[in-house]
């Protein structure tokens, strides 16, 4: 759903703001990437491949193993030993294999690929495939409906493998080219942000030096309790950083400190229990708004990628 959420913006600001949120929590796993994995499992079904194989942070393998499920397919499913213990215990009540590693997402993917390779099983990783950007495709093509067909001046989101973003950028430009959107010649398109965390920040180094590409983060230095955010090398890099640019959108870092801030102001204010990733786009909401590259006016949507529930056992790790 799309909702109206103005008790989230900075204190004495509710009156001010056209602030939106897009709950994605309620998706049948419980995040943003039950969409991709809807597309991508349905699609390799039809063409008759053997078996499933996919690297995650958490969210994609429990997505990944319920769709496959569904589907009849066995699946096997790669994430760091630190990956939230809820997401890889969804993953197993699907019945799928589950590798637990060390190391971070980027080894995860190097492993999947093996195991991909040994058994000729599909690799339904991060832009391996083209139908999990379709599925993702249609965040943007539901919020423009949701919106009247038009689109709203900006759109905040958190950004690991960022391919949600290469999905709504693309969903726009087929909106503008089918002519279904109601701003005529003017191809309107909102600011894209992208928020991610300080301690693993490729994407907004990237665009800070004004690069099109951006280096891989230093495995070592990859440090946050946003497991979705903790992506030392992301594949979509280019595709990211051009929406960006050519939206006149920008990238923003945040801290643990504040994402774990803006859980509880979530919860306390909008009686939303939301993952840390999702907090992470209301810390850069509350930033932009007093940096001035946002103003109270504009009308801007924070996308929630996930839902706290599943994130009960890590959120609970921290005092607030």
């Amino acid at each position: 759903p799309l909702l109206a959420a103005s008790r989230l913006a900075p204190f004495k600001m509710e009156k001010e703001v056209r602030l939106f949120i897009k709950d994605e929590g309620q998706n049948p796993t419980g995040s943003f990437k039950a969409r991709g994995m809807a597309v991508a499992v349905s699609r390799a079904a039809e063409l008759g491949v053997r078996g499933l194989v996919t690297p995650t942070a958490g969210n994609a393998g429990a997505a990944m193993a319920a769709y496959a499920a569904r589907g009849g397919l066995p699946a096997y499913v790669v994430a760091p030993k630190d990956a939230p213990e809820s997401c890889i215990e969804q993953a197993r009540r699907y019945g799928v294999e589950v590798a637990l590693i060390p190391g971070l997402i980027s080894d995860a993917g190097r492993v999947a690929a093996d195991v991909a390779r040994q058994r000729g099983w599909f690799n339904v990783a991060t832009l391996q495939e083209p139908y999990r950007v379709e599925g993702k495709k249609t965040m943007g093509l539901e919020l423009a409906e949701q919106l009247g067909w038009r689109l709203p001046d900006a759109i905040i989101y958190p950004a690991g493998g960022g391919t949600g973003i290469v999905g709504m950028w693309k969903a726009f430009a087929e909106l503008h080219e089918l002519g279904w959107l109601q701003d005529g010649k003017d191809r309107h398109l909102p600011k894209m942000i992208i928020v991610q965390a300080e301690g693993c920040a490729p994407l907004v180094r990237a665009f800070e030096r004004g690069d099109e590409e951006a280096e891989i983060w230093p495995s070592e230095e990859a440090n946050t309790l946003a497991a979705g955010l903790r992506v030392p090398a992301a594949i979509g890099d280019r595709l990211i950083l051009k929406a960006i640019y050519e939206s006149g959108g920008t990238a923003i870092r945040v801290s643990d400190e504040a994402m774990m801030q803006m859980v509880q102001y979530a919860a306390q204010r909008e009686g939303m229990l939301i993952a840390f990733e999702a907090a992470a786009t209301l810390a850069a909401y509350h930033t932009l708004l007093a940096r001035h590259f946002l103003e109270p006016a504009d009308e801007t949507v924070l996308f929630f990628t996930g839902s706290g529930l599943p994130c009960l056992p890590e959120i609970g790790k921290y005092s607030f």
